[in-house]
């Protein structure tokens, strides 16, 4: 399941939630202003970025600039305590499911986020309908899978 952080006012998190409203993707939205953020899911996210802390903080952030920080000064676990006590400074949407992790919006790069079966059925791969898919077959199809499957379950 993906697990999105968010802020109320940040108009690139309601463009995420919204691609994956629309695209029928559950997720676990954290409001970071009302659900407090744990040194587990700055490790979460860390195991997944690239660059580590300059991934996901954003150094143009008010507070930072405020405290003139440097991010090379700090201690690992001084910067995870610094992010916990302002979760403000992290950069906005952070979408992480496994070993998957988008920071930002981007229309391109959330595709990672569909499931791989559909993906397949959007792709036409070993697909019955071949050159003829269209994506809302494909979702029609993929939802048809999914009940059957929970049918079958029950």
């Amino acid at each position: 399941m993906i697990t999105i952080f968010t802020t109320p006012s940040c108009s690139s998190c309601r463009k995420a939630k919204k691609w994956l409203d629309d695209h029928k993707v559950q997720y676990i939205e954290k409001n970071l202003f009302n659900q407090p953020i744990t040194e587990a899911d700055i490790d979460q996210m860390l195991e997944n970025a690239e660059n580590g802390f300059e991934d996901i903080i954003s150094t143009r952030s008010k507070i930072f600039k405020e405290q003139s920080l440097d991010v090379e000064d700090m201690r690992i676990s001084e910067l995870k305590q610094f992010i916990i006590d302002n979760p403000s400074v992290l950069k906005r949407p952070i979408m992480i499911e496994g070993d998957k992790l988008q920071v930002g919006y981007n229309d391109e790069e959330i595709r990672v986020f569909i499931p791989k079966r559909l993906r397949e059925l959007i792709m036409c791969t070993n697909c019955e309908n071949g050159e003829h898919c269209d994506y809302q077959s494909a979702l029609k199809r993929y939802f048809e899978e999914i009940k059957s499957q929970q049918t079958h379950t029950h």
